[in-house]
């Protein structure tokens, strides 16, 4: 089993006039900052301590409206927009590099022309049939399968997901998963990660086993999670796409997503750092 702590390590970080939640993301370089009070100008000086203990190519902040000037004045840059991610206030995604090799993406040209295909596809939140497949919500005794299923898909991933510990840890905390059977195994699954303090939830580890792609799993799962969190009074529904991939962008362009931005070498999965599309959904308006 992986250590989770080789992956990341959640920290709050407490000066005079700031308080900060923090991820310090060593897998994929980063370090994040996912939520913070108190004075912009003291949160930049604790993120430069940070980077000076620890060797991080890229800084993420979500940012409130009143802040992400500022933080343009510090060298940041924005990268994408999380509409409604505060409690219907909108979270600035800025970003901070410390290598030029991770701010510039040798891709950026083609996952353009890719988006520009997917968006040309028609929309529909018609949910195709399930036939031969049983589709349920996934509990903490389908973790090791879960975790088999993510190893065989991805050769690299940005969290622990073939660890069945570090799955049920999720599903017992605030983690929706709905997994697709055929014949008793788990082919396709994916879930909604939900922020109970600002009520939204990241939909992500969309997974399918190549045997069972293009039967339309991905979009029947997304449409069980959306239920699910409607029924929690959760509307604000994000999902972080590889930038690479046409089949999951169209995924949520065709269920009325809308793109809002791209994250430049945002983190590690299957063979290299790869930049990712943000995908915004508000489902109150559905």
């Amino acid at each position: 089993m992986r250590d989770i702590k080789v992956y990341y390590e959640d920290r709050v970080v407490t000066s005079t006039n700031c308080t900060m939640n923090v991820s310090l993301d060593f897998f994929n370089e980063r370090l994040k900052i996912e939520d913070y009070r108190g004075n912009i100008h003291s949160v930049h000086k604790q993120v430069t301590k940070l980077l000076a203990e620890n060797p991080f190519t890229k800084v993420i902040i979500k940012s409130r409206q009143e802040d992400w000037k500022t933080l343009l004045s510090y060298g940041y840059q924005f990268e994408a927009l999380y509409s409604g991610y505060f409690n219907g206030s909108d979270a600035y995604s800025m970003a901070h590099f410390t290598e030029n090799g991770r701010r510039s993406s040798e891709y950026w040209v083609y996952e353009n022309e890719t988006l520009q295909q997917v968006q040309e596809l028609e929309r529909t939140l018609v949910v195709p049939s399930s036939n031969g497949y049983t589709i349920r919500q996934a509990q903490t005794k389908d973790a090791e399968e879960l975790a088999k299923l993510y190893e065989l898909v991805f050769e690299i991933y940005p969290t622990p997901m073939n660890d069945p510990n570090y799955i049920r840890k999720l599903i017992t905390q605030d983690s929706i998963f709905y997994v697709a059977e055929c014949k008793g195994s788990i082919v396709s699954t994916a879930s909604a990660d939900i922020n109970t303090t600002y009520n939204n939830a990241e939909l992500t580890d969309c997974a399918t086993l190549p045997e069972h792609r293009k039967k339309g799993l991905m979009k029947i799962l997304i449409a069980k999670l959306e239920v699910a969190l409607k029924e929690k009074q959760v509307y604000c529904a994000y999902s972080i796409a590889r930038a690479l991939s046409f089949g999951m962008n169209a995924v949520f362009h065709q269920r009325h997503y809308e793109y809002k931005g791209r994250f430049t070498k945002n983190c590690n999965i299957f063979n290299k750092l790869e930049d990712m599309n943000l995908w915004v959904c508000d489902l109150s308006r559905r």
